[in-house]
């Protein structure tokens, strides 16, 4: 018969009892019940196995035989003498007298571990530059679970005289932290619970949670549990499970194929996507310097009756990739997670950050919250996919490893960078609908307005998006399609490759002429500087100020070259239609919004866009602007006209019409279009016009979101029908 048992003494928070949830899975499996299974029912972790609840409970107390866990070359071990090694000396001792046989591996370890001490270091405790050579040593002769707790609390990378110890943080510092030491406490819990057992009445807490009389233990957990009580058979049950998050020693093919230590769902910190992120998070302080921080730890939370054997796979194949790479921090683990969590039924993972607390005193290990895994479509993990190695290099402006970098970071460039991050994992977290890639791009464009004002500018503006954005991101808005048209039009295309010959991308930003991907500066070394070009209109405070601006900036570098024509064409698939453009004049349009969405769609890859470009569902209704406008139109366009018949109409582009426009002048405005209109040979309906200064300026706005020859063509026949 298979019982169910509902651990609720296990729980996702605090770390001590997520891995109580893991020791429990483990001993059972391996002491008792192989075929048990556990998992997580909300928050409640399950465990299903041949044992009754007294039978449970009967194993812990009789059968359990507890890992041997030491760290001789650390803090208050027991291994040696001296006064601040008494208490774990003590226990120590106990454990070797004892003639339990439950504790027979125990003291097996312990003889083995005192044999290699006298071997390495005559039994002295070692100076930190021998420590790696006693570790490795002790991995050599240290046989049975022990090796798990090995595994766990150390790595060793290289070898001779280039051997070097990494730490991961799930035991702070190879099973030390401060002054203490984790294997001193969790002997002591073996003392108090397996030799002398005192805390049977605790158990039952421990496994099924509740309260129960005297379940307060003077040991502290330590970061597993910060300000938290615990029992002994607490601390035993956690140290067990922190077992199964066993560290290796992988390749990393970008770092020249340096070996390095993984543990894992253990990244590098990241303070984004949660709400009380600070750079800080991301530092460990000492004496008041600051070094890299301890990093995260994201642990799962699998929905499917798993065995031990299971679980112990899912971990240690937690080394989650994304698709350029191993995941390295924060950011791509939430990446990674989304692929990996959702081929193994993980609905959610659990985030810790092991981050200083008590004044800077001591790391804890604090819930940084949950990440909920979604079935994110494809199409949009790929975009995502384009700002990866940006965002390396965007944080390392953002967040300096050097101290006094990091104290000259603006504010505005921290703040910008953590509202971008925090948008990128509500859209990986949410599955990445169209208004929240709006939010992404949105925020793209604000981090853009802080690098052309020279904050963060050396990671160079956004990179190259593929066409795709416009797909995930469509909403089916005018603002969008408006904002796709402005983004993407330019003095003309290629015939033949169909890229765009000068884009509008350098009148938003300042752009090195011969690698437009970059940004354009002044000075060498320290005193290289952003070249502020004068063609750079857009100042992003203004939508209506901007569209005017760009309309005004390419009649000035028309007639430069004696142009005649406003030189602005829709690239193809991309154009404005007629019912936004009516929209947008009637007020119904968010203009600040679409201009806002624009700049960040500069960005999209023009081969790309040309060799496939897309082309997004049309407005559904077929209103038309006041034939005023239209007529003003007509006079903008940055080519001749062909009538039905074949003739051509060249209109040339009279720059005081939009100087008149610009300062509110509309009857003005008017009568030089008609009086071009005229001149060309159209017999327009319209014979007078005026508006208010501020619909004046909205119609200058207006011309900044290209048309087709087709839409031309239709407002021609609309102005004048019998045109021949």
């Amino acid at each position: 018969m298979i019982y169910v048992h509902q651990l609720d003494g296990c729980a996702p928070v605090p770390l001590a009892h997520y891995l109580k949830a893991l020791g429990i899975l483990r001993l059972i499996a391996e002491q008792a019940d192989s075929d048990a299974r556990g998992w997580w029912k909300e928050d409640h972790f399950q465990l299903a196995t041949k044992l009754n609840r007294e039978e449970l409970g009967a194993f812990f107390m009789h059968d359990y035989q507890p890992t041997p866990i030491f760290n001789p070359w650390g803090a208050r071990s027991g291994f040696y003498a001296g006064a601040s090694e008494k208490s774990a000396r003590d226990s120590l001792k106990q454990i070797e007298c004892s003639s339990s046989p439950r504790l027979e591996p125990f003291r097996k370890a312990i003889k083995t571990v005192r044999s290699v001490i006298a071997d390495e270091t005559t039994g002295l405790k070692p100076s930190d530059n021998a420590r790696s050579k006693l570790i490795l040593a002790l991995r050599l002769k240290v046989r049975g679970a022990s090796s798990l707790w090995l595994d766990t609390v150390v790595a060793l990378i290289g070898a001779g005289e280039e051997l070097f110890l990494k730490q991961p943080p799930i035991f702070g510092t190879g099973g030390s932290e401060g002054s203490g030491g984790y294997p001193s406490a969790y002997m002591s819990a073996t003392v108090e619970a397996v030799i002398k057992e005192h805390w049977n009445h605790a158990l039952s807490v421990a496994l099924f949670g509740g309260s129960a009389v005297k379940c307060h233990w003077h040991q502290s957990m330590g970061q597993f549990s910060p300000g938290g009580t615990s029992t002994p058979w607490d601390m035993l049950l956690a140290f067990e499970g922190a077992c199964v998050l066993r560290s290796s020693v992988g390749r990393r093919a970008s770092t020249n194929s340096k070996r390095w230590m993984s543990s894992p769902f253990y990244v590098a910190p990241r303070s984004s996507g949660y709400a009380s992120g600070s750079r800080l998070d991301e530092k460990f302080l000492n004496k008041g310097r600051e070094y890299p921080g301890r990093g995260e730890q994201w642990l799962p939370m699998w929905a499917r009756p798993s065995t031990f054997f299971e679980v112990q796979q899912m971990f240690l194949q937690g080394r989650a990739e994304t698709k350029t790479g191993l995941a390295i921090d924060g950011w791509t683990m939430a990446r990674a997670i989304t692929s990996f969590g959702v081929s193994r039924g993980i609905p959610q993972f659990l985030r810790y950050g092991y981050q200083q607390r008590n004044n800077q005193a001591t790391h804890f290990a604090i819930p940084l919250g949950r990440f909920r895994v979604s079935d994110m479509a494809p199409s949009t993990s790929s975009c995502l996919d384009d700002l990866d190695r940006w965002l390396l290099s965007l944080h390392r402006e953002a967040h300096p490893a050097d101290n006094q970098k990091a104290k000259k970071v603006p504010r505005r460039l921290t703040t910008t960078y953590s509202r971008l991050m925090d948008t990128l994992f509500s859209v990986v977290e949410r599955q990445g609908a169209a208004n929240q890639l709006q939010d992404v791009l949105l925020r793209l464009g604000d981090l853009e307005a802080v690098m052309r004002r020279g904050s963060g500018y050396a990671a160079q503006p956004v990179p190259r998006l593929r066409p795709e954005w416009v797909t995930a991101s469509d909403d089916g808005t005018p603002e969008f399609r408006l904002a796709l048209a402005f983004a993407l039009q330019a003095s003309g295309f290629h015939r033949e490759l169909g890229k765009p010959i000068d884009s509008i991308r350098r009148h938003w930003l300042p752009l090195d002429r011969k690698r437009p991907w970059r940004f354009a500066t002044t000075g060498t070394g320290s005193a290289t500087r952003l070249d502020m070009l004068p063609d750079v209109v857009l100042h992003g405070r203004r939508s209506l100020d901007d569209a005017i601006a760009l309309v005004e900036r390419r009649l000035v570098e028309s007639s430069q070259h004696e142009g005649r024509h406003l030189p602005l064409k829709a690239a193809p698939s991309s154009d404005a239609t007629i019912a936004d453009l009516a929209a947008l004049l009637s007020g119904k349009v968010d203009l600040d919004r679409a201009v806002a969405l624009a700049r960040p769609l500069m960005a999209l890859d023009r081969k790309a866009w040309a060799e496939q470009p897309i082309r997004i569902e049309p407005p559904h209704t077929s209103d038309w602007p006041d034939d005023t406008w239209l007529a003003i139109r007509l006079c903008t366009l940055p080519w001749p006209l062909k009538t039905r018949s074949g003739f051509e109409l060249d209109i040339g582009t009279d720059p005081a019409l939009i100087r008149r426009l610009a300062v509110g002048d509309a009857a003005a405005a008017v009568a030089i279009a008609l009086r071009r209109l005229g001149a060309a040979g159209i017999r327009c309906t319209v014979r007078v016009g005026t508006a208010t200064p501020g619909t004046a300026r909205l119609w200058a706005a207006a011309l900044a979101f290209p048309i087709t020859r087709g839409t031309a063509v239709r407002i021609l026949y609309r102005l004048d029908p019998d045109k021949d």
